[in-house]
């Protein structure tokens, strides 16, 4: 197999960069061997029967025979647990301190010699010998953890451990990062460790780009997001539930994750999925608000090649009468691939030529590798040496890998000193006109033939202080990337809201921007893919996402191009790319009908983008994703929790793209409620599922009855689409207008509509009482 893989590698890097690559990674195979520890014996281990209780702040310790178990209880009615010692801090994934206890949360002697912990919105139970329950008020069973089993090595090191959940039969699952399949994730096993796929990805291939021990789980009893706290390797099994199992007993849902070492420690938040993902955003940060420009149509292509080509893609959009808000410059723009450089003979004059492009409405964006050329004379190169930048292994010397440069030494981002001295390298990108950043091949990548395309699990890493390698930084080298790059850029540019997206990444990620799918491939199957990633992202408090339209990889059908290009007009992050030898991504390259069918979806997305900025705003205050799973305001509607080819766009939209070959028709599932399709203004009621066109020309977007959507009106003013309540029922909606690019404050405006004798009536409400809005207002209804 090796054997083959090496051949490989040479026809793909041709001959001298492909032995280059195949002896970094049997170098990294030799770093590894001497650079870690071989695990011998080990002793197995339980926390074994209480012993003493010890209340604390929120909670208190309860110690065991074998270990100790620390609970807090947040005033918020988050729920911490730590064993061994572990608590909150430190971590990669809180925006700060840990939260302040609840100081009314009582630890008191629970039933059958345990203890619990009773506060206003959560109760924790734990039994004799360790185990864990979350209950509600109520006393209903959300979540039971049995007691946890850690493997110690008998020489000493890193315990391995796994630790068992049970759910209530009905639960489904979702989250664990961007998966692609989904978003409810079935049965089977989940990698936790952030990986580049050797090729395009489609449903089923797992793990990508951004793995994350994140569980949300939905189930009659409630809705609750469980985070085990830890960035080593591991895997999470699913199986799901059945009711009536086994004589008529229910069989639990169980989620069992098994991590190679690190602590064990745990936060769940309970209530409803608007309430949950509130209080996880308010544990690991509010998401970054892109700039509104970033809200509009964008387009990359890996192979631009020249100034000139950007100049014939950006006229040929704007010619057609195409909206385009930014253009992506990937590494070829690059003098050899070397990051923070410019290819002077393709681009002789790379800040005119982003200028010009402002000027006409369109913002150049740069993508930012990670790995540097490690050759004197690269001036990147030779700074970051200076002081010590560049992951070493366990004897002192840095470590190396094969990368598009080159030969590449690696920025240790969890190094405060090395993410300062990376920001400051975006002054660059900024001087050549670029607004913005995407960050790739930071999962991270070095390339190789066989094993890991990643650096040696026994490279060094400074972790903020602590010390470490690679079996632990690797899941958050992308996430202290992209806080080098954000907080880089907000120094350089402190009046402007930074722009960047990162391929990789991991809890917490949001505070510093999005992502995308990185490689999708192209077909039927990488467009499913697509929802999925972004749907289970947003679950795990990463709002702002999309995919390479077109897929990244491969010659889309012209139909298959059309109804990615559809789906990517909904979703937050609106972007077209394709790799070096795939085929072109330009919406008049597919023929005269699909062009007219993407002008047309474009002018949706440009007429819904006061929308949009709406919700980024929202999505900043409360954690709420732009796109949402259909059950996002009805949990308890089981046939919802299966719908995984429909989402909600905010609270006021459900989006059904079309993403199978050969469709027209297509049937919908409705929430409760009268939802109106916007293409033919008739009315449905839900709970239910109807059959609605789907003509090449659009997919179907249904409108929920009282809903008020600020949208683009005549000469671009701000105006408000109103759909007429039903009979007896009143709607309403949230709007933020748009204050610019920089960190002016905005006002939630609060509509209400209603019915007064047949009349659509909307008001605006503030903390005064009721007023007319000064907003004009657009009625829309239709025929049940």
């Amino acid at each position: 197999m090796i054997g083959r893989e090496l051949v490989r590698s040479v026809r793909v890097f041709g001959s001298v960069r492909g032995w280059r690559v195949v002896r970094a990674a049997w170098r990294q195979r030799r770093t590894d061997a001497w650079g870690l520890p071989r695990r011998g014996p080990e002793r197995a281990r339980v926390p074994g029967p209480v012993e003493e209780v010890v209340p604390g702040p929120g909670g208190g310790t309860v110690r065991f025979a074998r270990s100790e178990l620390r609970i807090s209880v947040s005033a918020g009615g988050t729920v911490f647990w730590g064993w061994d010692g572990a608590g909150p801090l430190p971590s990669y994934a809180l925006a700060g301190e840990a939260p302040e206890p609840d100081p009314r949360a009582v630890l008191e002697p629970d039933t059958d010699g345990g203890w619990r912990v009773v506060s206003e919105r959560v109760t924790v139970a734990v039994s004799r010998h360790g185990a864990v329950e979350i209950r509600t008020p109520g006393g209903v069973v959300l979540r039971r953890d049995p007691p946890p089993r850690w493997w110690e090595p008998v020489g000493g090191g890193p315990a391995r451990w796994v630790q068992r959940s049970e759910v209530p039969a009905d639960g489904r699952f979702f989250g664990l990062g961007g998966r692609t399949a989904g978003p409810r994730l079935r049965d089977g096993t989940y990698r936790l460790w952030n990986t580049a796929p050797p090729r395009g990805f489609s449903p089923g291939d797992d793990p990508v780009h951004i793995t994350m021990p994140v569980q949300f789980v939905v189930s009659d009893a409630g809705t609750h997001l469980a985070f085990h706290d830890n960035s080593w390797d591991g895997h999470v099994r699913l199986t799901e539930g059945e009711e009536g199992a086994g004589s008529g007993h229910d069989r639990p849902g169980i989620a069992e994750v098994r991590m190679s070492g690190g602590p064990l420690r745990c936060w769940v938040v309970v209530g409803t999925p608007a309430r949950v993902l509130h209080g996880w955003a308010a544990l690991t940060g509010a998401p970054a608000l892109p700039p509104s420009w970033a809200l509009g149509a964008q387009h990359a292509r890996w192979g631009f090649g020249s100034e000139r080509e950007v100049r014939r893609v950006v006229d040929g959009y704007l010619k057609r009468e195409l909206p385009l808000s930014v253009l992506h410059l990937d590494i070829d723009h690059y003098d050899a691939h070397q990051v923070f450089s410019v290819d002077r003979e393709r681009f002789p004059d790379l800040p005119g030529l982003a200028a010009d492009l402002k000027e006409r409405g369109v913002r150049l964006v740069s993508i930012v590798d990670p790995a540097v050329k490690a050759e004197p004379g690269n001036a990147v190169y030779d700074g970051g040496g200076g002081i010590g930048a560049f992951v070493r292994d366990a004897r002192g010397d840095e470590v190396r890998g094969e990368v598009w440069p080159g030969t590449c030494a690696f920025p240790d981002f969890t190094d405060s000193v090395v993410r300062e001295w990376w920001g400051g390298l975006y002054e660059e990108r900024l001087a050549q006109g670029f607004s913005g950043v995407w960050h790739a091949m930071n999962e991270p990548v070095s390339f190789a033939p066989f094993g890991e395309q990643t650096l040696p699990r026994s490279a060094r890493h400074a972790l903020d202080g602590r010390g470490g390698d690679h079996r632990e930084a690797h899941n958050v080298y992308g996430l202290t990337m992209a806080r080098a790059g954000y907080d880089g850029l907000r120094r350089l540019r402190p009046e402007e809201r930074p722009f960047l997206f990162s391929r990789s990444g991991w809890a917490g990620m949001q505070r510093y921007g999005g992502t995308w799918s990185g490689d999708v491939s192209t077909g039927w199957p990488g467009l499913r893919a697509s929802l999925s990633l972004v749907l289970g992202l947003g679950l795990c408090g990463v709002p702002y996402s999309g995919p390479d339209v077109g897929g990244f990889d491969g010659d889309p059908s012209p139909e298959l191009f059309l109804r990615w290009f559809q789906l990517g007009a909904w979703l937050p992050l609106f972007r077209t790319h394709g790799a070096i030898d795939a085929g072109r991504r330009e919406p008049w390259e597919f023929g005269p009908d699909v062009l007219e069918h993407a002008r047309a979806a474009l002018a949706e997305r440009e007429r819904l983008r006061p929308y949009f900025v709406t919700l980024s705003r929202l999505a900043r205050l409360t954690g709420a994703p732009y796109v949402r799973p259909v059950w996002w305001s009805a949990p308890e509607d089981r046939a919802l929790r299966d719908c995984e080819d429909a989402f909600l766009l905010g609270d006021s939209l459900l989006v059904a793209p079309v993403l199978s070959r050969g469709t027209d028709r297509r049937a919908v599932r409705l929430p409760r409620g009268r939802w109106y399709d916007t293409a033919t203004g008739r009315a449905y009621e839900g709970p239910g599922q109807v059959l609605l066109e789907a003509p090449p020309s659009r997919i179907p977007v249904l409108a929920r009855a009282g809903a008020v959507i600020p949208v683009r009106g005549w000469g671009d003013g701000l105006e408000l689409e109103v759909w007429a309540p039903a009979a007896g029922r009143t709607g309403g909606g949230l709007v933020v207008r748009d204050t610019g690019d920089g960190w002016e404050p905005a006002e939630i405006e609060r509509y209400a509509s209603r019915l007064e004798d047949g009349r659509v009536v909307v008001e605006r409400l503030t903390d005064d009482g009721v007023r007319e809005t000064d907003l004009p207002v657009r009625v829309r209804s239709g025929e049940v």
